[in-house]
């Protein structure tokens, strides 16, 4: 993967929270490494997040409840026949 040097102005506690995880908890042999992590896991939070949010709009859309029901009623049957008990 291509690195990019880049410079971003952070908190000083941010910058020590990141130089000890990166020393003490060894979570990444490297600060930028701990920056990634913790991009990636924001990254991660805010998806599943999203598709919380749009599994709980889908429980009330008719829409997609009809939908939903034409599938039970196409491979119901399909999925007893197959699927472990």
């Amino acid at each position: 993967m291509a690195r990019v040097k880049r410079t971003y102005n952070l908190s000083e506690s941010t910058v020590r929270a990141v130089r000890e995880l990166s020393e003490q908890y060894r979570l990444n042999r490297t600060q930028d490494g701990v920056v990634e992590l913790a991009v990636e896991e924001l990254g991660r939070r805010l998806r599943e997040e999203a598709e919380a949010q749009a599994w709980d709009r889908a429980r009330t859309d008719p829409d997609f409840i009809a939908e939903a029901a034409e599938l039970e009623t196409a491979f119901g049957m399909a999925d007893r026949e197959t699927w472990p008990a």
